[in-house]
């Protein structure tokens, strides 16, 4: 005779159920990204240094290169010796006055970030380094059209300076749900249109996967659709900002076939906050599951 069993009771074994192949998956993982490795190579492997701030620069970039990176992303140019040392690029400086919050959006904002280039672009085409990042601003209370019109005419004013140097300049894709309150770049659909309105191979999107994955959605078709606006990609695991593995809901390997089918010969950044125990170990981890 079967035994009844509550609904509780179901649920209850399902999730330890689901617990125990995530821990599982993970060791797998752990295990699988100690053995050797051969790179494809079609994705061109980075990550965002702030993401490893416990880890010295030195460490990072020695024991970085072993398991595949080619370059740290958002580092300044005194980080740039260091990286150099260990054979790696920059692969986005960053630094531009007023971050995040104060950007491109409000004219009293331009002239510094105007300054800061006239500065940075030929020293940084002199360190070999080809993307420098920008950031929308916070809306604070400014409409979307009126912030667009307002970044296209401090971009028309350092995207000469960028083409003279060669230089790239790349705004950032945030998500204004979670981590960044009222940024006003924070739709590619928005994106695009600023782009489209500067016309300059020097100004490009940083389509950053996590965020976008956040306000977007959509991930695959947005890259098929948009690509030729995208200079630079992040990744992260959704939810979290953890590690691009089985705990979270996007499908990397996918997502990276895609990149590469555009045709795109970038950075790939990954921009997650490691949860692992070993965070050179959960890099390794991301790296391989992006190198399709």
């Amino acid at each position: 005779m079967n035994t009844p069993i509550s609904r509780r009771s179901a649920l209850k074994k399902a999730a330890t159920g689901a617990a125990t192949i995530a821990t599982t998956g993970a060791i797998a993982a752990h295990h699988k990204d100690s053995e050797p490795y051969s790179f494809k190579r079609n994705i061109h492997h980075s990550a965002c240094r702030w993401c490893y701030r416990k880890v010295e620069l030195d460490d990072l970039c020695r024991q970085g290169k072993k398991v595949g990176l080619e370059a740290l992303d958002l580092v300044s140019f005194d980080d740039l010796p260091t990286l150099k040392k260990h054979g790696l690029e920059g692969s986005l400086l960053s630094g531009v006055p007023g971050g995040i919050a104060r950007g491109l959006n409000r004219f009293e904002n331009h002239d510094k970030i105007v300054d800061f280039f006239q500065e940075a672009a030929p020293r940084a085409a002199k360190e070999g380094v080809k993307r420098i990042i920008v950031f929308s601003g916070n809306r604070d209370g400014m409409d979307d059209e009126t912030g667009l019109d307002n970044c296209k005419v401090g971009l028309e004013r350092i995207v000469p300076i960028a083409e003279k140097h060669g230089i790239q300049i790349i705004m950032e894709l945030l998500n204004s749900k979670r981590n960044h309150p009222d940024y006003m770049c924070d739709h590619t659909s928005w994106g695009v249109e600023l782009v489209k309105a500067v016309g300059s191979e020097s100004f490009k999107l940083l389509y950053d996967i996590y965020h976008m994955q956040i306000m977007d959605g959509d991930v695959i078709d947005t890259i098929k659709e948009f690509h030729p606006y995208f200079g630079h990609y992040h990744t992260g695991g959704v939810p979290g900002r953890h590690e691009i593995d089985e705990t979270q809901e996007l499908y990397y390997p996918a997502i990276m076939k895609a990149i590469v089918d555009t045709g795109f010969d970038g950075y790939v950044a990954q921009e997650f906050i490691p949860a692992w125990d070993d965070p050179i170990k959960a890099l390794a981890h991301g790296i391989r599951t992006c190198d399709v």
